[in-house]
């Protein structure tokens, strides 16, 4: 379990590293793909941030902080929302919406 855990993880930094790169990307060209890179590694955080929580409600002796998780999914959603629009009609404002809430969220996780 503590393998699969880690494996959730590690593919849930990779989604926020996309998201990050995408923007980088966005910002420094004008690349078509850029936004599909958004939206994929969006949904990417959303679908494994699921399955970590899901794992934290099986275990045992683990806690889990239901306020933390709800204001980081609708920080997640916030982000889909963004990275769907953009994908639309591709905005650098838009893609720096989706990387700043995309920080905003590990700062949630890490200091709330």
């Amino acid at each position: 379990m503590d393998f699969l855990y880690a494996i959730l993880v590690f593919v849930h930094l990779l989604g926020m590293a996309g998201i990050l790169s995408g923007f980088l990307m966005q910002l420094m060209t004008d690349n078509a793909k850029a936004p599909k890179v958004i939206l994929h590694s969006t949904l990417l955080q959303l679908v494994t941030g699921l399955l970590l929580v899901g794992l934290a409600e099986m275990g045992a002796d683990a806690e889990v902080n239901h306020i933390k998780i709800g204001a980081k999914l609708l920080v997640a959603l916030a982000v889909t929302v963004a990275a769907v629009l953009n994908l639309r009609k591709p905005a650098t404002g838009l893609a720096a919406t989706a990387g700043a809430l995309a920080v905003l969220n590990v700062g949630v996780a890490v200091f709330w």
